[in-house]
């Protein structure tokens, strides 16, 4: 499978889709594991650390 380009993997602000990109892994697992950690955390947390991490990325 070809590697995509970052703005083709987004689905709302690319936030998971960069990290994966970073880490060099699959933008899928990735996304799952965002679900994983936000369920577990009750929701809150995963949106907090999305909102901080988009914000982050934003400005960089």
């Amino acid at each position: 499978m070809a590697k995509l380009s970052l703005s083709s993997n987004k689905m709302v602000c690319g936030v998971v889709a960069g990290i994966a990109e970073y880490l060099n892994i699959d933008v899928t697992i990735a996304r799952i594991a965002y679900a994983v950690i936000t369920l577990i955390s009750a929701g809150l947390g995963g949106l907090i650390a999305y909102a901080i991490c988009y914000i982050i990325m934003k400005n960089s």
